[in-house]
């Protein structure tokens, strides 16, 4: 869906770089980066992404790169800690606006689980939270550093996701996950991945992928009922803590 906003701004100067984390690399998702008949993408997707029906409609397969980060580097390196996640980097490499959530709400709360359908206000609201989003990042693209989404480096700083002791070994156990991963060691794989969730249970890359590594479960959608307990665990806290797009 991306690829509608980097057609309309990329004269402007805007280039996207897609990154998906996934220990087992293009085996889970390749086929969603760049699916065989776009148009089958179901409806309720875009609902529940809160894209609005014109954006959608427009729909095509994204020419800007897509990466495959299989040892969940780049989400460390800039504090991702869920997906969608955007950060906002300007033309002399400085981060103009931290990791955050690139458009999305938390609206899987309220959704049918089997059918993945919204209740139409909730639908709204989360249509609402991208075109916010999508508004924001066309103002910083046409205007620079003038924009008044362009956060101070003061305020990148206070924003920014420093790792602490925990959350620097859980990478640590990532990595040896993601060894254990590549030589057909699942169990062990798994224990590592699950403990870095222990250690880092505001990551949910790092809970998801601890899900996904059984061979039956690579490239499948993550909806199962551990994933959903652990939703339901958060009570009032936010799966998408939105963005906020307040002057910087």
């Amino acid at each position: 869906m991306w690829q509608v906003i980097y057609e309309e701004l990329r004269d402007d100067g805007l280039e996207i770089i897609a990154v998906a984390f996934d220990a087992a690399g293009a085996a889970a998702v390749a086929g969603r980066i760049r699916a065989n008949d776009i148009g089958e993408r179901p409806e309720v997707l875009a609902a529940l992404m809160g894209w609005a029906p014109d954006l959608w409609a427009r729909q095509s397969p994204p020419t800007y790169p897509c990466l495959i980060d299989e040892s969940h580097t780049v989400a460390d390196l800039y504090g991702m800690v869920n997906v969608p996640q955007a950060v906002w980097i300007d033309e002399h490499g400085r981060i103009v606006r931290p990791a955050e959530s690139a458009g999305v709400i938390d609206m899987a709360k309220y959704m049918n689980r089997e059918t993945f359908e919204l209740p139409a206000d909730v639908a709204e609201n989360g249509v609402k939270a991208r075109n916010s989003y999508i508004y924001a990042l066309r103002d910083w693209v046409r205007n620079g550093s003038d924009s008044v989404f362009a956060l101070s480096p003061a305020e990148v700083k206070r924003r920014l996701r420093g790792p602490d002791e925990n959350a620097v070994l859980a990478a640590t156990h990532v990595k040896l996950g993601r060894h254990l991963f590549a030589h057909d060691t699942l169990d062990a794989a798994k224990r590592h991945f699950a403990e870095a969730s222990r250690l880092a249970p505001d990551s949910w890359n790092y809970r998801r992928q601890s899900m996904m590594l059984d061979p039956g479960s690579v490239g499948e959608l993550n909806a199962g009922p551990d994933f959903w307990a652990a939703v339901d665990a958060l009570g009032d806290a936010d799966y998408y803590p939105p963005a906020d797009l307040s002057p910087g």
